[in-house]
């Protein structure tokens, strides 16, 4: 504790992986990490692993890419300080930060139905979430901006307490930090947005990380056809680990469109589509192939902010097909964590399966490369190996 008391509310200077310029290999330097304000938790990052969306907003030149930015957003942590009126953790804890929120005190919080907080909304802003303000420097004393309410590309970061949950620390860090973002995100969409039926039938369009974590989640709840859509036919050899049993080469569909060769398959469309890639053009081909009546889309994957949907309003009417979001799976973070940490410990959620490569910090641009070229689903990287 000695050390830790050292450090409380002081700055820290600590290394981070720093994205200075769009699509440019990140840089590893020295930066300053000021003390947490009221409300917020300052944690020492033991891994965090490389997301879809930290590659989208290291590309993206116009805002909301900005820079120099801290990127990272899935991750694990011990608390090494608090600000004040934070009385959830205190330092030592071992804690998951999550890019929602979950606040515990607004009427979305504290309902059932929803977990898209209102007092703490989501948007990829560069700043803390309660105080428009960065609490990163440069040692030349230039604001590096945030990323996603986490930043966790960052030896030390700091994150407010509605986007910080504490975990059971025997849980191993390069298993539970994937439940940060994306295995929750896609799990989440099957579990708590759809609510998957025994015995339904399942289709996923894009098998990347939250395509297999929707299929896991759709494992789980116990569906019994797992149709996975992607134009890789490796997919399906990876896919069968998570449960996808039949594939969809969607290059291949000849004269057809997928919505058509699913809906034969199906006999009449799936219970539950899933667009995981984050093109308007598969939402459309999801909303094709769900049933009429009872059938589910579910949009996951993340597009333009500009990118529309075009569905007449007859089709509406008609079809009796529902058409839902999910933004972080559904989940609230600070009670559906725990739900999924324990079902990893009874053997029955599979993590280990999603980590097919591990980094030092020092490598993490080998990270983005792997990604990139498609070689892997989560990269973990170690902040102190």
């Amino acid at each position: 504790m000695g050390e830790k008391t050292s450090t409380a509310g002081k700055p820290i200077q600590c290394r981070a992986a720093v994205s200075r310029a769009a699509g440019e290999p990140l840089v590893i330097e020295e930066i300053m990490v000021a003390a947490p304000m009221p409300h917020e938790v300052r944690i020492r990052i033991i891994c965090t692993s490389l997301c879809q969306s930290d590659v989208t907003y290291w590309k993206m030149k116009d805002f909301p890419g900005i820079f120099p930015r801290i990127l990272g957003h899935e991750a694990i942590g011990v608390v090494e300080s608090v600000g004040e009126d934070v009385d959830e953790v205190t330092e030592g804890d071992t804690v998951i930060p999550t890019f929602m929120s979950d606040c515990g005190e607004c009427v979305d919080c504290k309902s059932k139905k929803s977990n898209l907080c209102s007092k703490l909304p989501f948007k990829v802003s560069p700043w803390m979430p309660r105080y428009e303000t960065s609490r990163f420097t440069d040692l030349k004393g230039e604001v590096l901006y945030h990323f996603l309410s986490v930043s966790s590309f960052s030896e030390y970061t700091v994150v407010d307490i509605a986007h910080v949950k504490k975990i059971d620390p025997s849980i191993a860090p390069n298993r539970a930090c994937l439940l940060s973002c994306g295995v929750s995100t896609g799990v989440g969409a099957a579990w708590r947005t759809a609510n998957v039926e025994t015995g339904s039938t399942v289709v996923i369009f894009g098998l990347g990380s939250i395509g297999l974590a929707v299929a896991e989640g759709a494992r789980l709840c116990g569906a019994t056809k797992i149709i996975g859509v992607d134009l890789n036919p490796d997919k399906f050899e990876i896919g069968k680990k998570f449960g996808v049993t039949d594939f969809v080469n969607s290059g291949n569909c000849g004269d057809k469109s997928v919505s058509q060769v699913i809906n034969e398959i199906t006999g009449g469309g799936a219970d539950y589509c899933f667009e995981c890639v984050g093109l308007a053009s598969l939402v459309q081909e999801a909303y094709a192939c769900c049933r009429k009546g009872w059938g589910k889309t579910i949009v996951v994957g993340v597009d333009k902010p500009e990118s529309k949907l075009s569905l007449t309003s007859f089709e509406v009417l008609t079809s009796g097909k529902t058409l839902m979001g999910s933004l972080f799976g559904g989940l609230k973070a600070k009670s559906d964590i725990p739900i999924l940490l324990k079902r990893y410990a009874d053997k029955e959620l599979r993590l280990d399966e999603f980590v097919t490569h591990e980094v030092r910090f020092d490598d993490i641009n080998k990270a983005f490369d792997l990604l990139i070229e498609g070689h892997c689903l989560r990269c973990v990287i170690w902040m102190d190996k």
